[in-house]
């Protein structure tokens, strides 16, 4: 290793590591909410009239995604797990929640970049 890429690297590493913690922090705390009943979340899965079985299952995708994020060898497949989350939370404030929904758009670009930052590990598989 030249001593001209170590930086390059170390920075990757750096970033990489910072966004997979936002991102676990983000969601687990999410799933937490989902999964423990919390009024505000019960009331929002009851408005898009899927049923509260689809609230637990969005929480237990958000722990399986928060939890995977962390380990390198599944965190670009967990990462695009949560992208699939992040993706249907952005249609159903757009279309059924009528609530704000930049935070997903900037969520997904956060994860489309831990999974650009991990693509490698895709070529693997």
């Amino acid at each position: 290793m030249t001593t001209a890429t170590f930086p390059a690297s170390r920075s990757k590493t750096i970033i990489l590591w910072s966004l997979r913690i936002l991102m676990a922090t983000l969601f687990l705390f999410a799933s937490f909410m989902k999964l423990t009943g919390k009024p505000d979340m019960v009331a929002e899965f009851d408005t898009i009239g899927l049923g509260q079985w689809f609230r637990y299952l969005t929480g237990l995708l958000e722990v399986i995604g928060g939890i995977g994020i962390l380990v390198p060898p599944v965190s670009v497949f967990a990462a695009i797990l949560l992208l699939a989350v992040d993706a249907g939370a952005f249609f159903a404030q757009i279309a059924v929640l009528h609530m704000d929904w930049i935070h997903t758009i900037v969520i997904g670009a956060i994860l489309g970049t831990v999974v650009y930052l991990q693509s490698h590990q895709l070529s693997r598989v």
